[in-house]
């Protein structure tokens, strides 16, 4: 985090920092259709980063996520001031005023990165609206920092084109991993109490049979309407059409691996009506089940 607001002793014993050059930044990154939609400018790791500050009075161009696993920092943004605790990150959006730095007693242990792009404003803002204010929470992933680790030794490389396209894909992950913590983290404890994610858990234990909409909002402890409500809230469909794509999404493999009838394999989901199956695989797929198969045998 170079700049002229930075203020610390002779760095960080372990610290890590790579600045991408203008150049690079410019002739490729900007252009790439890949890396233009969201790449990384700077990235850096600090440990136990006594006496770490920043402040940019007109804020800087990038956006910038700061991760805390040890110790404790803060952040003064928009009037406010944040503590920020270990498992929790910031995120500060472009040009917006700000400053920052480490707790006193127990100065914090930070993975940070700054980035651009096309996406950046959108990604910023699923950030927010899904964290209390600039400072979510994430529960300890040692997945994320393997992500985070080689996003950094494939940097320390150099600036290769097959290495910016990586690099910045893998961010990309990386970033999917602060919005969407449940989905990435399996181990969260959220995961077990959210009535979505255990009717999808229901839905693929019985895909091949015939459950009702009541039964799904029943096993919830819900009224229909009110699950029916939550589910499509969170997943975009309803409760009938998620389980429609489990069972054409299963029905795919026994076109693909078996020789069974298409008629059988209705069955085998629990659907009688064998034309009622093709209409609904039709519509999702945008083929039938038997040109689907012959595509697929064909190898394309």
């Amino acid at each position: 985090m170079k700049d002229k607001g930075l203020r610390k002793r002779e760095g960080f014993e372990g610290q890590k920092l790579i600045v991408l050059p203008k150049k690079v930044i410019a002739d490729f990154l900007t252009k790439d259709p890949v890396t233009r939609q969201i790449y990384i400018t700077d990235i850096g790791y600090y440990p136990k980063a006594a006496f770490h500050y920043a402040e940019r009075p007109a804020g800087i161009s990038q956006y910038i996520i700061i991760y805390c696993t040890e110790g404790t920092g803060w952040l003064e943004i928009n009037k406010r001031k944040i503590t920020v605790v270990p498992s929790e990150f910031i995120i500060i959006p472009a040009n917006v005023p700000h400053r920052y730095g480490a707790g006193n007693d127990k100065p914090w242990t930070i993975y940070w990165v700054h980035f651009k792009g096309e996406l950046s404003a959108y990604i910023s803002e699923l950030i927010l609206n899904n964290s209390d204010g600039y400072k979510p929470n994430l529960s300890y992933s040692d997945h994320r920092i393997r992500l985070f680790d080689n996003i950094y030794k494939n940097l320390e490389r150099g600036y290769s084109t097959d290495v910016l396209r990586y690099v910045n894909m893998i961010f990309s992950h990386f970033l999917s991993s602060l919005i969407y913590e449940e989905k990435f983290n399996d181990t969260a404890p959220q995961r077990e109490k959210n009535v979505v994610s255990s009717s999808i858990r229901l839905m693929q234990e019985k895909v091949d049979e015939v459950i009702k909409l009541s039964d799904f909002a029943k096993a919830s402890n819900l009224s229909v309407s009110h699950f029916s409500a939550i589910f499509k809230a969170e997943t975009g469909y309803s409760p009938i059409e998620y389980f429609n794509h489990l069972k054409i999404q299963k029905s795919c493999q026994f076109l693909s691996f078996t020789q069974m009838p298409v008629k059988e394999i209705a069955l085998s989901l629990g659907i009688t009506d064998q034309y009622y199956f093709s209409r609904i695989f039709t519509r999702l797929m945008g083929l039938s089940p038997s040109n689907y198969r012959k595509k697929n045998n064909a190898g394309t």
